[in-house]
């Protein structure tokens, strides 16, 4: 097989790490050179990255994405920042107010944030790759969207940005377990097709034997129930609801 497409089939989320080899400046730069060089809307890159290189930021970030201690633990912490105030910033010093013919905006709205997004996430996805094709595992943290007011206090986040993913790396300190997938019903042609109950009960059955092939807890029978009360219905859920309302009204603030 393609070795490209074996490293894309052997790589699994990283959480302990061997602190005696973390990752060199040398495949530190390799990985942020990989990063860049992602596709972006227009070339325009609208994210920026954040190396967190602070142990007590990593240890601070480590209580406030969930109470997570193998953060603060990783050798190596990026955080992919979806960025539009750079470019807003370079609006003010380019004059261009003075256009004509332009139906001039103050502020990015959510299409902007959508862009943006993709960015991030695609320069994100390159800095993994390229890490476990040098030995270094990751692992996406999402929760860096949770408690909004104080991830922007604490990466000095301006108005118009939003972590859309943190990324912890280091070299595994144990085998990993591949965790499998579900291909079934993934893929559809032209057209979105929403599953029969039949099909349904079918990747409920097995999507059951794949994530929790021990059973169920808090008294699921399925696991649509189980994937209910754990993450649909959970507390953090909540929280990550508040706070994208809040990055997203901050996004289009005035003014900032």
């Amino acid at each position: 097989m393609n070795p490209t497409i074996e490293l894309l089939n052997a790589r699994c989320s990283t959480r302990a790490y061997d602190q005696s080899r973390p990752p060199t400046e040398e495949e530190k730069a390799a990985i942020l050179h990989a990063a860049v060089r992602a596709p972006t809307a227009g070339n325009l890159m609208l994210y920026t990255i954040i190396e967190v290189a602070d142990q007590a930021l990593k240890e601070r970030l480590a209580q406030t994405c969930d109470d997570q201690p193998f953060i603060a633990g990783a050798p190596w912490v990026l955080v992919f920042v979806a960025d539009y105030q750079k470019w807003i910033d370079i609006f003010r010093v380019s004059d261009v107010e003075a256009l004509g013919g332009v139906e001039h905006r103050a502020v990015p709205g959510p299409g902007d944030l959508l862009l943006a997004c993709s960015d991030a996430l695609i320069a994100a996805q390159n800095a993994v790759i390229a890490a476990e094709s040098l030995g270094i595992g990751s692992c996406y943290i999402g929760d860096v969207l949770e408690q909004g007011e104080t991830h922007a206090e604490l990466l000095g986040l301006p108005a118009h940005t939003l972590p859309i993913a943190m990324v912890c790396f280091g070299r595994p300190a144990k085998p990993r377990r591949l965790v499998p997938r579900y291909e079934k019903h993934v893929v559809h042609r032209d057209r979105y097709e929403r599953l029969s109950d039949d099909e349904l009960r079918e990747a409920c059955a097995e999507l059951g034997r794949l994530l929790a092939p021990r059973g169920f807890g808090g008294g699921a029978a399925n696991i649509g129930q189980d994937v209910y009360r754990r993450k649909f219905c959970a507390g953090f859920t909540h929280e990550l609801d508040r706070s994208v309302r809040w990055w997203l009204a901050r996004w289009e603030a005035p003014g900032a």
